[in-house]
């Protein structure tokens, strides 16, 4: 079955950076914000793609949330894809360990 208009278009705005293309400036600016952080913590509990943005609970609004999933996407920590009226996500763990050794270890360690 095609998509819709609707969901091709919001899916061609999905942009996944590949991890090798962060610096790592831009990989410290997206893990320093405690909200990322606990979106992190939460999606490495959960097997990929199997929570959706809005079954978080964030102390954010909607838009603030969107905002954090683009940043954490745009350095290479996050992938999402859509399924229905849902976006779903997974921690790209294996990928960023490998650009950044043992840098996602020590905030998923990191207690709240």
């Amino acid at each position: 079955m095609p998509e819709s208009p609707t969901t091709t278009r919001r899916a061609r705005n999905l942009v996944h950076t590949d991890p090798v293309d962060v610096t790592l400036q831009d990989a410290l600016e997206a893990l320093a914000d405690p909200v990322r952080r606990s979106i992190l913590r939460e999606l490495a509990t959960e097997p990929d793609f199997a929570r959706a943005c809005g079954a978080f609970q964030l102390p954010v609004s909607k838009a603030t949330a969107s905002h954090h999933f683009a940043v954490l996407r745009a350095a290479g920590l996050l992938e999402q894809q859509d399924q229905g009226p849902r976006r779903l996500n997974r921690l790209r763990r294996a990928e960023f360990d490998a650009r950044f050794p043992g840098l996602l270890a020590l905030v998923l360690d990191e207690s709240e």
